[in-house]
């Protein structure tokens, strides 16, 4: 009952924003001529059906496998311009609210008479075109940020830097520096790997102890990250590379013809981890020693608190295998597991890392204002937090899915720097 009302309220608030927006436009160009409004409306309604039809065609056909970059652009155009109209939606609805009002407090006045109507004067515009206006250039500034993320945010890497500092921290590991990256999502670079390559470049510059991937590797299927393995086979570090999966590495989003083709796709992405030279880890843990300190590493499978996720990992026996490591850092790919799980059962466990949110790739990122509609479902999705001497930090990822595009949460590169005090 409850997706029922979701899916009709998204339906309606599409339907609003694609009328205002045809009203906006139609009373911006205050067309004299009925054929002039009845060859825009034509217009209008045709290319925003169009764009809609094909956007659906690229959604119920984007996993053949065919004309992927094509499908997504055919996706992301219609998304584009309803973010666009939404924005306009609200100035023009408060007119017509102020519109109403106006004419009730008319109606109830003694007279019962209607005042002249002065946005039809000899002004040289109206108050409905100025606002309309003003509607369609606020629209404009999103949908130019989000062109912006299509062509360049979405490989416009960033290096973020956190400090942490830990009482139970072993005197060798201060210092320590944990670089983090998540969500390659490498079946959306259409087998181009220049941008991995860059992004492997500005890793190295970092000179970390440790390397993390936080899951989903691919989108779907293993080899869409086997055009990417030299270059992200390119990672420098002394200490093993460790890695897990992701919701999107267990294929459960495509078809498959048997179980077995499903189980052998997932054992090929097994496999090509080991050939990028990552340790992927399944649900274990693995030790560093610095002289008689250790710092515990464990890697668990996807684990969700959402329904619509999987429950692969086991963190009981994972956090059995770290022993009596002093610091435990927790990989886990989905961040709702770190309040359902790790937080009322696992006190010792002192950092998670995660990823999965990508910030949902459109938001507002600024100093003191954070925000992205994906903090609706998440309420821990992008950056650090804290509950007690337990941290979780979530990266917004490297890659990208679906919207070929970023703006506010761009793409990211997590270096974690561990000090004691």
């Amino acid at each position: 009952m409850q997706n029922r009302l979701v899916f009709w309220g998204i339906l309606l608030l599409i339907i609003l924003a694609e009328y205002y927006g045809y009203v906006a436009v139609r009373t911006a160009l205050s067309l004299n001529s009925g054929a002039a409004r009845r060859g825009l409306a034509l217009s209008y309604w045709a290319l925003t059906l169009g764009l809609w039809g094909l956007a659906i065609w690229a959604a119920a056909t984007r996993r053949d496998g065919q004309l992927l970059a094509l499908k997504g652009y055919l996706l992301a155009a219609p998304l584009l311009l309803l973010t666009a109209k939404l924005v306009v939606v609200l100035p023009l609805l408060l007119e017509d609210v102020g519109r109403l009002a106006r004419w009730g407090l008319q109606a109830a006045s003694e007279s019962g008479a209607i005042s002249p109507d002065r946005s039809a004067g000899n002004e040289p515009i109206s108050r409905s075109q100025f606002m309309s206006r003003l509607a369609l250039g606020l629209g404009a500034v999103p949908l130019l940020a989000l062109v912006w993320g299509m062509l360049k945010g979405k490989t416009d890497y960033r290096v973020r830097r956190v400090t942490l500092t830990y009482a139970n921290l072993p005197a060798r590991f201060d210092g320590f520096k944990i670089l983090q990256i998540s969500d390659l999502h490498t079946g959306s670079f259409l087998g181009n790997p220049e941008p991995l390559r860059r992004a492997v470049a500005l890793i190295n510059q970092q000179r970390a102890d440790l390397i993390v991937m936080t899951g989903d590797l691919v989108n779907d299927r293993a080899p869409e990250v086997e055009p990417h393995i030299d270059a992200l086979a390119g990672i420098e570090s002394d200490l093993p590379k460790f890695s897990i999966l992701g919701n999107h590495d267990y294929g459960d989003y495509v078809p498959w013809p048997s179980r077995e083709a499903k189980a052998e796709n997932l054992q090929r992405l097994a496999q090509n981890h080991a050939r990028i030279g990552w340790r992927l880890l399944l649900d274990e843990a693995h030790v560093i020693r610095r002289g008689a300190d250790e710092l515990a590493v464990i890697g668990v499978q996807n684990w969700s608190s959402h329904p619509n996720f999987p429950k692969h990992g086991r963190l009981a026996p994972a956090h059995a295998a770290s022993g009596a490591a002093p610091f435990k850092l927790l990989l886990s790919h989905d961040p709702s597991h770190w309040q359902a799980q790790v937080l009322p059962e696992f006190p010792d466990i002192d950092l998670t890392l995660s990823g999965h949110t990508h910030g949902m790739q459109f938001g507002v990122n600024l100093p003191g204002l954070k925000w992205s509609p994906v903090q609706y479902s998440y309420p821990q999705w992008a950056g650090l937090y804290a509950r007690g001497r337990q941290r979780l930090y979530v990266n917004v990822g490297l890659g990208y899915l679906g919207f070929p595009g970023r703006v506010g949460f761009l793409p990211e590169i997590t270096v974690l720097e561990l000090r004691r005090g």
